[in-house]
Order: C-alpha cells, then sequence, then structure tokens
C-alpha cells in the first residue's frame, strides 16, 4: 500500500459495523450461547479441551481466557487468515459489498491499490478461483472424455460434476498459464499458488496435465488448491497429485468437502472421515452430508483440531467422529495409527469398514445411496475395531497366544481417555481373549494406570494401589466415607447411586452394605452402631476390611471435616459419574441402532440421550466448587 494511500477511517467502521463478528467467526469454529449475550467455543489458536474463547457480538470483540487473545472482527480475520490490516478489511469489505476508498496522509482522495500491491493472498484466492473456472470449462471439451467417463463409471452424472466443481487439466504444457496470465496474473503469482512451475529451460509450464481435477476450498470457501487424478496410462506421475505447500494450502490442516460439511458437522454433532475425494461426493450425494477427506497426506492432529472446534468436542458427549477405512490390511493400519491420534478426541470415534471391503464411492455405485447411509449408522466403537484387529494376530488357543494377547492389548485399554469406559472395555476384552479371568484384566489395566499394587511382605495378593489421578474412584471413596462418617448428610442422594455404578469393587460392596443395612437415608443409629450394622451386610472381605478406615479417615474438604455443602458436591458428583455411564450405555446403544430402518426408536433413544446429558450437566454445576483439589 506504500505511495498509493490507506483505506478511509469511515470506510473501515463501515466494514467493522457490516461484519458480524459472529458469523465471521462461526465459519471456524461452532459457537455456543454462554450467557449474558455471549458466546463461546474453543479456541482455534491453541489446542483446548474446555472452551475459553469467547465472543460478544454487541460490541463486536472476541477474547479467548486460555491463550489471551482478543480483538475485533478485523483483527480475528488477520490472525486466522495470516494477514495484515489492510488485507484484512479488504477481504471483510469484499464479503459486505463494500467499495473502499483511499486517501493519502493528508486526508485527500487518491487511487485505490494498483494490482502488484493488492494483499497476497486476495490475489492467490482470486488466480485459484480463476483456475476452477478454466478446468470446469475443460471437462466439456473432447479431450475430457476420459475425464467424464471417469466420473460416470463411479455414478456422477453432470450434475454432480457440476456441484463439486470438477475439472480437466488439458494437456499441452502451458493452456492455464497462458489464459490466468491474461487475466493479468504474475508468473510470480502462479508459482506461488502452486498453478504452474519453472520447466528445465526456465520456461513457466502447467502442473497439471492430462487430469481430472478437484477444487479444495478452505473452511470459508475460498479455493485455495487442487486435487488432481491419473487418467492416462503413459503420464508417469503418482496416481493422485496435489497442489504443494503454497500461503494458502496446508495439507496438514486442509480437509477436501470442508466447506459443505461445516454446518451439519456442527448440526448433528458428527463428522465421517473418508480417504478420497470420491468418497467424499459419493457420501454427500448419499445424503451423509458430514464427510470430509484429508488431502494428499494422512489423517492428523491438526485436522482433527478443525472438526474438534465445529464439533465443540468437550469431556461431556458433544457428538462423534467416524472414520471410514478399506477392509484390506492398509486400512486396518491406518485404523491402528488413527487410534494413538484419536487420544486427542474427547469425543465418541466410531469405524466403519464395509464387510467387503469396499470404499463409499464403491459401496455406492454397487449398492445405492442407501447402502452408504446404513455403512455409516453400523459403525463400530474404534477401540473394539482395534481390539479385534490386533487379537486376530494371536493364536488365542493357546495358553501362550492369550498371555501374549494380553500383554498387546491391555495397554490399549488402558490407553482409552475416558475412565468410566475403560472396566467395560477390560471386561469385553476377557471375552475376546476366551478363558481368561475378568478380574486379571482389571488387575492388569489399573496397573497400567497407575492404579495396581503388588504383593505384600508376606506373598498375599494386595488390593490395588489408588491414587488421586483416578478421579473416579477418588469421588466413589469420599462418598462412601461421607454415608459411613455423616449418614445424615449423604441420605437419600448416596442411595440414589445403584452400588453396580461403581467402578471400584470394594467401593461398590461397601455401598452395597450400606443399602442392606437400610441405606443412608433411613439410618436410625450412629458412630460404631451404624458401622456394625454396615459390616454384617458387608460380604466382600477385602471392603469390610476397609470400613473403619473409611470410617475414619478426614474427608478431602477444605476442613477435612464432613460439612453438609462438601457432601452434597461429592454426591452430586458421584450421581453425574452414574449418569455418565448411563449416557455411555445409551450411545453404545445408538450406534448398534439404524437410524433410517429403526427412525423411531433411534429418535427415542436420541432423546433420552439429550435428557441424560442436560441432568449430568446439572449435576456437574452442583458440584462445582465443592470439591477440592
Amino acid at each position: 500500500m506504500a505511495g498509493r494511500g490507506r483505506i478511509r477511517a469511515a470506510d473501515i467502521a463501515l466494514v467493522r459495523e457490516r461484519s458480524k463478528i459472529d458469523e465471521v467467526v462461526g465459519e471456524h469454529l461452532q459457537l455456543k450461547r454462554a450467557g449474558g449475550g455471549s458466546l463461546k467455543g474453543l479456541c482455534p489458536f491453541h489446542d483446548e479441551k474446555t472452551p475459553s474463547f469467547q465472543v460478544t457480538p454487541s460490541r463486536n470483540l472476541f477474547h479467548c481466557f486460555g491463550c489471551g487473545v482478543g480483538g475485533d472482527v478485523i483483527s480475528f480475520v488477520q490472525q486466522i487468515d495470516h494477514l495484515s490490516f489492510t488485507e484484512a478489511v479488504e477481504l471483510l469489505a469484499g464479503r459486505a459489498n463494500i467499495e473502499l476508498k483511499y486517501e493519502d496522509d493528508g486526508g485527500r482522495p487518491t487511487a485505490g491499490p494498483d494490482r502488484a500491491s493488492v494483499g497476497q493472498r486476495a490475489r492467490l484466492v482470486a488466480a485459484n478461483t480463476a483456475a476452477a473456472a478454466f478446468y470446469a470449462e475443460q471437462l466439456g471439451t473432447p479431450e475430457a472424455a476420459p475425464a467424464r467417463q471417469f466420473l460416470a463409471d463411479r455414478a456422477f452424472d453432470r450434475q454432480a460434476a457440476l456441484d463439486f466443481g470438477c475439472g480437466y487439466a488439458p494437456g499441452g504444457w502451458d493452456g492455464l498459464t497462458r489464459h490466468l496470465r491474461a487475466k493479468g496474473f504474475t508468473q510470480a503469482e502462479l508459482v506461488t499458488a502452486g498453478l504452474a512451475k519453472e520447466s528445465s529451460r526456465g520456461t513457466l509450464i502447467d502442473r497439471f496435465h492430462r487430469r481430472l481435477v478437484w477444487p479444495i476450498r478452505d473452511i470459508t470457501g475460498d479455493v485455495i488448491g487442487f486435487g488432481a487424478r491419473k487418467l492416462m496410462d503413459d503420464d508417469p506421475g503418482p496416481k493422485y497429485l496435489n497442489t504443494p505447500e503454497t500461503p494458502l494450502y496446508k495439507k496438514s490442516s486442509v480437509l477436501y468437502g470442508i466447506d459443505r460439511a461445516k454446518r451439519d458437522i456442527a448440526r448433528r454433532h458428527q463428522a465421517v472421515v473418508v480417504e478420497g475425494y470420491t468418497d467424499v461426493m459419493a457420501c454427500h450425494l448419499a445424503g451423509v452430508t458430514t464427510a470430509v477427506a484429508s488431502c494428499g497426506t494422512a489423517f492428523g492432529a491438526e485436522h482433527i483440531g478443525v472438526l474438534r472446534r465445529l464439533l465443540m468436542d468437550q469431556d461431556e458427549f458433544r457428538g462423534e467422529v467416524v472414520y471410514t477405512f478399506d477392509g484390506d490390511a492398509a486400512g486396518q493400519a491406518a485404523a491402528m495409527k488413527t487410534f494413538a491420534e484419536d487420544q486427542r478426541f474427547v469425543g465418541q470415534t466410531f469405524v466403519a469398514v464395509e464387510s467387503e471391503g469396499r470404499d463409499p464411492c464403491e459401496l455406492r455405485q454397487e449398492q445405492g445411496d442407501a447402502a452408504v447411509r446404513d455403512l455409516v449408522a453400523r459403525r463400530t466403537p474404534l477401540i473394539a475395531f482395534v481390539l479385534r484387529t490386533t487379537l486376530a494376530g494371536y493364536d488365542l488357543d493357546t495358553v501362550e497366544g492369550r498371555v501374549a494377547a494380553l500383554e498387546k492389548t491391555a495397554p490399549l485399554v488402558a490407553g482409552i481417555k475416558d475412565h468410566a469406559l475403560r472396566p467395560a472395555y477390560a471386561r469385553e476384552l476377557a471375552g475376546m481373549i476366551g478363558n481368561t479371568d475378568e478380574a486379571e484384566v482389571l488387575e492388569r489395566v489399573r496397573r497400567l494406570t497407575g492404579d495396581g499394587g503388588g504383593a505384600s511382605s508376606r506373598g498375599r495378593p494386595r488390593a490395588p494401589k489408588r491414587t488421586p489421578d483416578d478421579a473416579a474412584v477418588a469421588v466413589e471413596r469420599e462418598a462412601v466415607k461421607a454415608a459411613l462418617q455423616a449418614p445424615e448428610y449423604a441420605g437419600p442422594a448416596f442411595d440414589a447411586v445403584p452400588p453396580a455404578a461403581y467402578t471400584d469393587p470394594d467401593y461398590a460392596a461397601v455401598a452395597a452394605a450400606v443399602a442392606g443395612a437400610g441405606g443412608a437415608g433411613g439410618v436410625t443409629v450412629t458412630g460404631p452402631a451404624w458401622l456394625d450394622q454396615v459390616a454384617a451386610h458387608c460380604e466382600r472381605e477385602s471392603a469390610r476390611a476397609l470400613l473403619t478406615a473409611l470410617a475414619v479417615e478426614p474427608m478431602r474438604s477444605v476442613t477435612g471435616e464432613c460439612d453438609p455443602s462438601y457432601v452434597n458436591a461429592i454426591l452430586a458428583r458421584l450421581q453425574e459419574m452414574a449418569t455418565v455411564r448411563q449416557v455411555a450405555a445409551l450411545k453404545g446403544r445408538l450406534q448398534r441402532m439404524n437410524p433410517v430402518e429403526q427412525a423411531e426408536e433411534y429418535t427415542k433413544v436420541f432423546g433420552q440421550l439429550v435428557a441424560l446429558e442436560q441432568q449430568a450437566r446439572s449435576l456437574r454445576e452442583r458440584a462445582m466448587g465443592g470439591i477440592a483439589s
């Protein structure tokens, strides 16, 4: 902009006024109401699990209480798109159809920026957009017959090609280059955009030749690059060729189809991750409008970050991510790799693998749209798929094979991020292996998570060592302590949680004994007499051995005493954890249902799930602030 004037202050103010910050930010992450007229979401500038990014539309401001970044709508665009102030204003002005006027340092009107001084991003987007139009037009030429046939063979008609902007890169060396140069783009801009490259002779040539191409758009809908599929046998290049790394195109974070899928991902709380461009097309045409794919690289951490912000992924149920993999060895290997990355997600994660190894495109081509929808509906939890895949490599008919299989798979269960799911999958693992004691698997998992014990000095097995890191066990211990030390405070709230909801068998046995003694809400005696009554109903020896310790151990409240507010908070947390497990059970039931064929029942169960999630949130609010760290 040097020497060419600056944007008038009045125009900048108009851009701010007409650019609604919640709409601009909402293109990059899901926003939820936070009270007081504010909205909140997961910060796009740093990795976080709990939303601390707040937007105040009435003031047109945003601020992240996690990393401290904040400002107005212009500064948000500057930071999210890595633009200068002028470039951000120009971008927003274009969106709002505002014609900017420029002035010199004295306030006198001056010419706007010339072509060379316009922001780089705007120029590169314009070049890519023009290239997409050129390629789309070329798809109708006689030369592009193989590209049209490729699409037709995969059940994509002309309208589908138009909807997804499919195109054809013609033969010859510089068809696109000459076309874009005639439109005023410089050689440097075409190289920087990844649309052209220098030949060995130093001349500029097109990057793509004789290939079917798909325009790749960012989350806002701007064309930032292309994916190109090989069509000719004499083409020496790879099967798929993508735009190289450019100021616009970062393959580690680009997701094909994200511009189409983002709203339904946020609305349906689901993202379906497929492996290619045709799979995305097939899914969207079949009605699975939450499908996306990585471009030229494996699905990784930055892609996960993009989806998390759209899913508003938190410590409570917000949605699910469904990965589709080919049924071959490569697909299984991809699932195993994904499991490691998946631990970054808090939302539930599933795998959809077609029994005969067909991808969504092939499935739609052979069996129609309903088959694609059914594939996603029949998804399997990723951890279950990983366990089965791993166990397939062992001979479970032999003792040696079962031992080796347990050694390999127990760490996978121990690595599950949701503590409440570990015991259930430990039991399921015991069943998968066969002839294996559930208690042995549970003990192995506890040891791997830091909750294991060892042997006593006399050689007798000891109860598993419990650490404060296991939040569920810590809360359960505090709850049974409250029931023993102050049943008048614990009362019906303690009795409302059934023993089966406890994850620790000793504490479950104590809870059952309290119920057998008449319940905390029905106690008629106190002190040692109450303890004796509980002991008389405690059938588990190791639990009986704990009763005295639980009855005298200080509470973890600030004072160490059993005050009513602390007990109320603990029992709210206990009830919340039980509710979360009910949520997990309903989610498992939902994933086993076909939402198309069982629509009425699916809707009913989903309604129950929403109600339980609300109950869990209410209980969490009750527990807030009452439990000492």
